[in-house]
């Protein structure tokens, strides 16, 4: 089972006590389980989905380790913008997609 790591921004209290019902929040708005499994972790992220299209300002970047993505993990964002890991020529970069449609390599 492997480490899933969640960052917040202006998480509401029920979505930081549902968080750390089930991950250690090690720092002000990050939560961290060192084994948590896919099936737990999908569910967390289906009720962080839930919540976030309900419309409001907060924002989650979720990453777990993943073999068969670049860099060996794998990225879901909640919120503006949206960032996904690739590869440019064997360096892995960040992507941020903004609503304009247009990418932004950082």
């Amino acid at each position: 089972m492997p480490m899933t790591l969640i960052v917040t921004r202006n998480a509401p209290e029920r979505t930081r006590g549902f968080l750390a019902s089930c991950m250690c929040e090690v720092a002000p708005g990050v939560y961290t389980s060192p084994r948590m499994s896919k099936a737990v972790r999908e569910r967390v992220v289906h009720v962080l989905e839930s919540w976030y299209r309900l419309g409001s300002s907060e924002g989650y970047v979720v990453t777990w380790p993943d073999g068969s993505l670049p860099g060996g993990q794998a990225f879901l964002c909640l919120g503006t913008p949206t960032t996904e890991l690739y590869d440019h020529d064997g360096v892995f970069l960040t992507r941020h997609r903004h609503s304009s449609g247009s990418d932004v390599p950082f």
